[in-house]
């Protein structure tokens, strides 16, 4: 019995084995064995393109010399077993979008077998020009908002390691002014005081403005809110500065300004090299003196519409490495700004200064961290005034700050193409082994 049982088994082994190599569909040896040339010829495609040699040849007369070149290009770029054809198409498409595509030049070096694969790759011509147009913030809901840069030169900056504040000024006024429809730098504390003041002698609308403060962790103070000054009452209290700060919170809630510091922990100090000629920070920077943690409170609590009160909690620590947010990583591509993801936070804000001056977030640039924000725009939850604070620790990257305004205004940036018609082809390399099956 055990021997029938064998021999079933064999057949039943035998009978799987002769059907399944019967209907096994197997590669070509070239596929199974030899190059990818669906790859290859994407590769090929690729190289030539970055290096100028199709763009600068497919677009030309088919009897020019160009093209020998590229074809000499073409087969050093392969191996030598392997044949080609290349073929450019000029694209047309009507007025339902139907696109046609006619054949302008081909070359080639041989016939092909059976065995063959190709890529396609679009180029455009190098003559075309591509301009990008930003929206102005504030021209979508009917506003004229004016960007005002703190470039005060009797000022210096604070946890700006390798800058100045005003070259951080330029920075920013490079980088952002595109999107404002108008852009004032503030060149001395009495220009920033023409600001707080209202002036009607300062060029740009004060109300709904965005005010810039490029000198870090300090502050620039006009004289005339200093000490013994004539606006000694909205500046110095109690031994403190951070009265100052309240000060700037209230007119920033009154104005409707989106006020902004770029690196550190906001409102640290205050700054005026000419009042405070002898006085520097335990740092060996002078010309400024300290606030420390009740600046940002005093702050905030202007903000929030209350009474000035000294409170030195503190509000901002490090939480070490952050990463963008899904929206800063999309924004940046929109906006072609590029700071590095990856940044260290040393000066993050609480998230419970939310709750406590009713303020809503907007424009995260990074994540969540610890219970603290690294970067992000705290709006006042009655839409008057807001905060936008960077968080970071030196040395400052002034793209995150402008990355940071244009996510919270979110203005629409118009791309252009001049010489439209006639500027992208279609290119095809089609490519086989000599040998092959």
């Amino acid at each position: 019995m055990r021997t029938i049982e064998v021999l079933f088994v064999i057949v039943i082994l035998l009978s799987a084995f002769l059907i399944t190599t019967y209907f096994a569909v197997l590669p070509s040896p070239s596929q199974a064995f030899g190059t990818n040339l669906r790859e290859l010829s994407q590769s090929t495609l690729e190289t030539l393109d970055a290096n100028g040699v199709l763009s600068a040849t497919v677009f030309e007369d088919p009897n020019d010399p160009a093209w020998a070149d590229l074809q000499r290009a073409l087969s050093a770029s392969l191996p030598p077993n392997m044949v080609y054809n290349l073929s450019i198409y000029d694209l047309t498409a009507d007025s339902q979008g139907v696109v046609t595509y006619q054949l302008t030049n081909s070359i080639s070096d041989a016939s092909f077998g059976a065995d063959s694969d190709a890529a396609s790759l679009m180029v455009t011509s190098p003559n075309v020009t591509f301009t990008q147009d930003p929206q102005k913030v504030g021209e979508s809901t009917g506003q004229n908002i004016t960007m005002y840069i703190l470039n005060c030169n009797d000022a210096n900056g604070w946890w700006i390691t390798g800058y100045t504040g005003q070259s951080l000024a330029e920075d920013v006024y490079n980088l952002l002014s595109p999107y404002f429809t108008t852009t004032v730098l503030l060149n001395s504390t009495a220009d920033l005081q023409l600001l707080l003041e209202n002036s009607p002698a300062l060029e740009g609308t004060i109300e709904n403005a965005v005010v810039v403060n490029t000198f870090g962790e300090a502050v620039p103070i006009p004289d005339d809110y200093c000490e013994g000054g004539s606006h000694e009452s909205d500046g110095y209290s109690g031994g403190s500065y951070a009265k100052y700060f309240h000060t700037l919170g209230s007119l920033t809630r009154q104005h409707n300004w989106t006020w902004t510091s770029i690196v550190g922990y906001p409102f640290y100090y205050v700054t005026n090299t000419n009042y405070f000629d002898f006085a520097q920070n335990g740092y060996g920077i002078y010309g400024m003196e300290d606030v420390r943690t009740a600046g940002v409170n005093a702050f905030l609590q202007g903000l929030d519409g209350a009474s000035y009160s000294y409170n030195d909690a503190g509000t901002a620590a490090g939480v070490g490495g952050v990463q963008f947010t899904s929206e800063a990583l999309e924004r940046c591509n929109y906006y072609g700004i590029y700071p590095f993801p990856n940044q260290t936070a040393s000066r993050a804000l609480n998230q419970s200064i939310e709750g406590i001056y009713h303020l809503d977030r907007f424009a995260s640039v990074f994540k969540l961290k610890n219970g603290r924000i690294a970067a992000a725009t705290f709006r006042h939850q009655d839409g008057s005034g807001a905060l936008t604070a960077i968080g970071l620790t030196r040395i400052p990257d002034i793209r995150v700050t402008a990355l940071a305004l244009l996510m919270y205004y979110n203005p629409t940036v118009y791309k252009s193409e001049f010489g439209a018609s006639g500027t992208s082809r279609l290119v095809t390399l089609q490519l086989g082994q000599q040998g092959g099956t």
